[in-house]
């Protein structure tokens, strides 16, 4: 019988926030505040990574499944990433003026993604989908944005938040992933003023009960793009080099306008890429300004050059999906027996776990759930699906499994259904 695990020792961590927030607005930006977790149970400050794992300054040591929200495809301390890194570091990296490997990288994507005639390298997904957008508008002369998923903190992704005037606001458009008559009925409602369609193709949220797009859903989604003349748009900052190495376009067969990759591409070093076709992506020779200083640097480049050798070279997807659908449906069948009203939901590369809102204690079992996955040394987010990162060992899948079967086991005893 499962029994409750004492609380960490976070001490340090603890101490260290309380500091932090006398030096930085909230002592850290946004989704790694501590609210965002369990609060005095989840590490907030982190000492080093290495493999599938990472240690907290207090010492604690976890199978680290969120994978930095995504970017850790691999694992941490990648020493042939690394090398190429400071490889590229002794010719110099910022000149802001071009160096070839800037082509070598271009070419490489090209090669590998369906939507990729032309690419434009950036640093972040929000820089990414950001460009997309601008591209998108400057290629229709129309200002509305419909979107379907989270494409990143810039004005015009977020809304009813302080600081973005309501003039932005009121240009982005939600539509719900899955149904095509609420997006036809989106594109009806802004007729003529459409710019672009930007979506996370694999269903979003992840907590959706799916484990792939709903059949024919994202053909439909570039059927009305056409019909309405509106730009298509694939965010895929979280599914590139994941989903396949091509993306969920080329797993799923749907190739849109432009496309946004990011995150795994370099391992953990910042940089993402729009790609698209030249009818679209041609627009930022004169009529659309993209520039900054860093964009060009060719650190991250070199990194992103190496990851992607290692992804071919050893087959990580297919391992990372083979492994993943294990864990999916080894996930499930520990759900269904814990009795624990929860939906296992997300692909394999990217599972998830929701806890139905079936009465009022669903809160509650979501808490507990998360405090005594920690205890265990399972580092998985409340409300972010998690990741199998290519050097997550097998041993580390089945200890997390026991860690989550342990932990709904004490969720079912304390909370049960009426």
């Amino acid at each position: 019988m499962a029994v409750s695990q004492p609380k960490l020792n976070l001490e340090k961590s603890l101490r260290m926030y309380e500091e932090s927030k006398k030096l930085s607005p909230g002592g850290m930006m946004g989704i790694r505040r501590p609210y965002n977790f369990i609060v005095g149970e989840y590490p907030i400050f982190l000492e080093r990574g290495y493999k599938g794992h990472i240690v907290d300054v207090d010492g604690n040591d976890y199978i680290d499944m969120l994978c930095a929200y995504g970017p850790i495809i691999l694992g941490y301390d990648e020493e042939e990433i690394n090398a190429a890194a400071i490889a590229q570091m002794k010719k110099g990296f910022c000149f802001s003026l071009v160096q070839p490997i800037q082509n070598e990288l271009e070419r490489r994507l090209i090669d590998l993604i369906p939507s990729a005639e032309m690419v434009i390298l950036v640093k972040t997904g929000s820089d990414a989908t950001s460009v997309a957008v601008r591209v998108a508008r400057g290629y229709t002369d129309r200002n509305v944005i419909l979107r379907c998923g989270y494409h990143g903190w810039h004005d015009w992704a977020v809304e009813s938040h302080g600081g973005v005037p309501a003039c932005i606001q009121d240009l982005t458009v939600e539509f719900p992933y899955g149904d095509l008559d609420a997006l036809e009925a989106a594109l009806k409602a802004h007729q003529g003023d459409v710019a672009g369609i930007i979506i996370t193709p694999v269903g979003h949220p992840l907590a959706l009960p799916v484990q792939a797009p709903p059949e024919g859903y994202l053909e439909g989604v570039r059927r009305l793009a056409d019909k309405y003349k509106a730009v298509l748009i694939f965010d895929e900052i979280r599914t590139g080099f994941r989903a396949a190495m091509g993306g969920a376009q080329q797993r799923y067969g749907v190739t849109p306008d432009l496309s946004t990759f990011g995150k795994a591409l370099g391992n953990g070093y910042p940089i993402s890429a729009v790609v698209g076709k030249t009818e679209f992506m041609q627009v930022c020779e004169s009529k659309v300004f993209i520039s900054s200083t860093f964009f060009p640097n060719s650190l991250e480049m070199a990194a992103a050059m190496k990851c992607l050798d290692i992804l071919e070279r050893d087959k990580v997807i297919d391992d990372i999906w083979t492994r993943g659908a294990k864990f999916l449906k080894d996930l499930e069948a520990i759900a269904a027996a814990s009795k624990v009203p929860v939906q296992v939901s997300g692909i394999p590369p990217m599972p998830y776990l929701t806890f139905d809102k079936v009465d009022g204690s669903y809160k509650e079992r979501r808490h507990m759930f998360y405090t005594e996955t920690i205890r265990r040394g399972l580092f998985i987010q409340p409300f972010h699906h998690w990741y199998i990162s290519g050097r997550h060992t097998d041993a580390d899948l089945a200890k997390a499994l026991s860690a989550i079967t342990e932990s709904l086991e004490l969720v079912a005893r304390a909370y049960p259904v009426a």
